[in-house]
């Protein structure tokens, strides 16, 4: 029981969450087409730990989610490139979710270290438009929304906390706000709680709506922390230091790897 004494030192706790491990959880690719099993690959080359637990999804969302993933990696990269003329980037980031449906379109130029994921981007677009169309529309919905937002800080600088508010809105909140959508149009969970009160997401952050933002949040963080109990004590009994690990991989991405901009390095 040293996971459970461990609750009483802090410190050893957040050692235990921190602890990480190399590679991926072992996927049968057998069925998979070329193109798929390329954009896995990807998707180890630009994040082991995401694709440790992207690859343990159940089928109905394992390949959306990767596709997501991809496609918001490859806008970061644009992003996150200093050596693309600021007009040149302006446009891309406009149109990127334009060229999700666009088998021909690349981009050769970056110098990124993640740069295969626009070189070799008919690949992962192709796998896009194979998904279901609800699918599709989150993630084009996404990826439009959060390239305009990159753009708008293209040239003015997070000079604010309101605009670093902003900032993580369109590089981290539009990422859980499409995950929570994908979730959703997979039929493995209900539809988001913020429909519980307001008929829009966006409404939940105008001043106006403040109240009802605070009664989601408490919805949500409330829903959390019941299971935390049953979850410490399923840990606790777990013996095998690799499933350990397995189970301990959504609590570490959270502290070192956000899913798109600003991410800790591996």
């Amino acid at each position: 029981m040293e996971f459970v004494q461990s609750l009483t030192h802090p410190l050893e706790l957040w050692a235990l969450l921190r602890f990480k491990f190399g590679g991926a959880t072992n996927l049968d690719t057998g069925s998979l087409s070329a193109n798929m099993r390329r954009c896995y690959e990807l998707l180890r080359q630009t994040s082991r730990s995401f694709a440790a637990v992207i690859q343990a999804l159940d089928d109905e969302l394992r390949p959306a989610i990767c596709i997501f993933y991809l496609v918001l990696r490859a806008l970061d990269t644009v992003e996150d490139d200093m050596t693309i003329p600021r007009g040149e980037k302006e446009g891309i980031l406009r149109k990127f979710h334009s060229h999700l449906y666009n088998p021909d379109w690349r981009y050769m130029d970056s110098n990124e270290k993640d740069k295969a994921v626009l070189e070799e981007f008919p690949v992962i677009s192709g796998e896009f438009r194979k998904l279901e169309p609800v699918f599709q529309e989150v993630i084009s919905d996404i990826t439009r929304e959060m390239g305009s937002g990159m753009c708008v800080f293209l040239e003015d600088r997070v000079g604010s906390m309101t605009q670093w508010d902003e900032y993580c809105h369109y590089v981290a909140g539009l990422v859980g706000i499409g995950l929570s959508r994908l979730f959703s149009a997979s039929g493995l969970e209900a539809e988001e709680a913020w429909s519980q009160f307001g008929s829009q997401l966006e409404d939940l952050a105008l001043p106006q709506h403040r109240t009802a933002a605070v009664h989601c949040l408490n919805l949500l963080i409330t829903n959390a922390l019941q299971h935390v109990p049953d979850a410490l004590l399923y840990m606790s009994r777990i013996r095998n230091q690799s499933v350990f690990n397995f189970c301990a991989i959504p609590q570490v991405n959270y502290h070192t790897e956000p899913l798109s901009s600003g991410r800790v390095t591996e």
